[in-house]
């Protein structure tokens, strides 16, 4: 089974005997057969029969909804638990901040071990600018040292911020053309190509990560490190973290790297004329800059190369440590949130973070 993507501002999707058809405006169609697909993704203004509604119902896929630039509109979800006390459990560890406090700084050290693995990577191969990668990665080992010894969630999150920050500063030279910009980590909007790529591929795993959590019946909302606020899925921002660099930022080197995009994939958009929302990304307000009436956002066609390759990496195999097995990205996603699950229950007593080299 996999997650099919539809990318249009035009067509209908509408039910022929037991399959979805889209039907696109060049009359030209896309069958999908509801027993193949596990998830449907529907970006743009495409409609939808009552039939095919039904259809998606009977056959329980979750289906999200998004604007042409990945902004959430809305979603149909089977998946609500039965399961209260696993919920009261979840409840109970928020109500003891030493347990929260574990989980929470288990997170934080996975995502910067991830940062200092891939961090090395660009030290083997930067060149005349070893020295500073080299520093930079010292400076994030520093970090990843005073999470470890953290009292506080707040303390946590700073040490976080600090060394994503440090890990921002040597990213762009993981990337090779000349034309793909980053002088740093910019959100709503991001202001050049590499940003683009890597907030819609967050956007993209946030929705993976919450499949998972949702598949174990947890309460999405019910986080250890990001704050709580209503209606935010904090424990989905929180489990995607030690995916960030492994999954998207990965999959943002190579499609420059390998020369998958190209310049013409990118539109300069004004935001001041064009009613255009930007990609999710789990940025505090004080990190948004809504002030900048331009931004960068990638083109239709680049969307569909951005979904290949990140689909490409969901199926991709490679060794889990705790089976000893080699598997996909998508189902070491769903292992993490099965593990999260038996410590919410104390079936095991500590999170431990998917780490890779």
């Amino acid at each position: 089974m996999a997650a099919i993507y539809i990318l249009s501002d035009h067509g209908k999707l509408c039910k022929e005997d037991e399959t979805l058809v889209f039907h696109q405006s060049d009359d030209t169609k896309t069958i999908l057969f509801p027993f193949k697909t596990e998830h449907l993704v529907i970006m743009g203004n495409v409609s939808m029969s009552g039939d095919a509604l039904r259809l998606l119902m009977k056959y329980k896929i979750g289906t999200t909804f998004l604007s042409s630039n990945g902004r959430f509109n809305g979603k149909l979800s089977f998946g609500d638990s039965k399961n209260v006390f696993l919920r009261q459990n979840q409840y109970r560890i928020l109500d003891k901040a030493e347990d929260s406090l574990k989980i929470a700084r288990s997170i934080v050290m996975g995502k910067i071990r991830n940062e200092i693995s891939f961090m090395q990577r660009i030290k083997r191969k930067s060149g005349d600018s070893g020295e500073s990668v080299a520093d930079a990665v010292n400076a994030v080992k520093q970090f990843l040292a005073d999470a470890e010894k953290a009292d506080t969630v707040d303390s946590l999150r700073g040490y976080e911020g600090m060394a994503a920050r440090k890990y921002f500063e040597v990213f762009g030279l993981n990337i090779i053309p000349d034309w793909a910009k980053f002088k740093g980590r910019s959100k709503n909007p991001p202001r050049s190509n590499v940003n683009a790529v890597l907030s819609f591929l967050y956007t993209l795993l946030m929705y993976r990560v919450q499949s998972a959590i949702e598949s174990q019946g947890l309460d999405a909302c019910v986080g250890n490190l990001h704050v709580l606020n209503y209606g935010k899925t904090a424990l989905v921002f929180d489990l995607m973290e030690e995916f960030r660099s492994p999954v998207a930022d990965s999959v943002c080197c190579s499609l420059f790297n390998l020369g998958v995009l190209a310049e013409e994939d990118f539109e300069l958009c004004d935001f001041s004329k064009e009613d255009i929302d930007f990609p999710l990304d789990d940025a505090p307000e004080g990190e948004r800059d809504d002030s900048r009436s331009k931004g960068i956002l990638l083109t239709k066609p680049g969307l569909k190369k951005v979904i290949a390759a990140f689909e490409s990496k969901m199926d991709s195999l490679i060794l889990y440590a705790p089976t000893g097995q080699r598997i996909s990205y998508k189902k070491i996603i769903y292992e993490q949130a099965e593990h999260y699950k038996r410590v919410v229950n104390g079936e095991e007593t500590e999170y431990k973070a998917y780490y890779f080299k």
